[in-house]
């Protein structure tokens, strides 16, 4: 159980387009080796690929993601010192320290791939994606005013797929939770915390769940946004 806890926590389109890319990088180089009369030492390529790797990268930010675009090829220049005087070398290593430079973009490819296909398998925008499997849930106290309730998994799995979005009001919520309350009588919005739960298989996503005081909104926080979903049934025993 813990294997497939832990695959969940990992973004599994991500590493499969990694490898992806790994493997294009793998035959391009095998291509080379094979057309070339003079041939460089086989442990010697990967060092080239690696160090072609280094660029200059500007940061772009695409759908709350940021991919790196990469600009000018450090590491092939380092290596033109490093061979420098020795043509015959360079002539041999060249190709690849320019193999390594272009890796850059065949990454920036498969981001670009990547990002738009996690967003149509795992929606942002549904509530069962952040809370797949509820097997192990329940909740917990996080704030004074508190009640003493628990969990009603039934309720949970019944409304996941029905819940509604709905608009964050911060600024109304902040007010109405702090201003002209005396610190002794406030009440939290959100004093549940929900806690076992997984994300979809593979989606990579690790959010924070809060249960709001009437049972029936849930506030979901990941590193990178907030999202609010409101249900018809309290989600919680004894609840409202």
């Amino acid at each position: 159980m813990e294997i497939i806890s832990n695959v969940s926590n990992t973004n599994v389109i991500e590493i499969v387009m990694i490898i992806l890319g790994w493997l294009i990088i793998v035959f391009l180089a095998y291509r080379m080796y094979r057309k070339q009369i003079v041939k460089p030492k086989v442990w010697t390529i990967p060092l080239m690929l690696i160090v072609g790797l280094f660029s200059l990268s500007m940061n772009w930010k695409m759908l709350e993601t940021i991919v790196k675009v990469p600009i000018l090829p450090l590491g092939v220049w380092i290596l033109y010192f490093v061979f420098k005087g020795k043509n015959e070398k360079w002539q041999t290593y060249r190709s690849y320290a320019w193999l390594g430079f272009v890796a850059n973009f065949i990454f920036f490819a498969s981001t670009l791939l990547t990002i738009p296909l996690h967003h149509v398998i795992y929606p942002k925008d549904k509530l069962s994606v952040y809370i797949s499997n509820v097997e192990n849930a329940s909740i917990i106290n996080i704030h004074p005013s508190a009640k003493d309730r628990s969990l009603s998994k039934d309720s949970l799995i019944k409304q996941l797929d029905t819940m509604r979005q709905e608009a964050i009001y911060s600024d109304q919520w902040y007010n109405e939770t702090l201003m002209n309350t005396e610190s002794n009588k406030r009440n939290e919005r959100f004093p549940y915390l929900l806690i076992g739960t997984s994300s979809k298989w593979g989606s990579g996503l690790h959010t924070l769940v809060y249960i709001e005081d009437d049972g029936k909104g849930i506030l979901l926080s990941t590193p990178k946004r907030e999202l609010y979903f409101r249900s018809q049934d309290s989600i919680m025993e004894g609840g409202e």
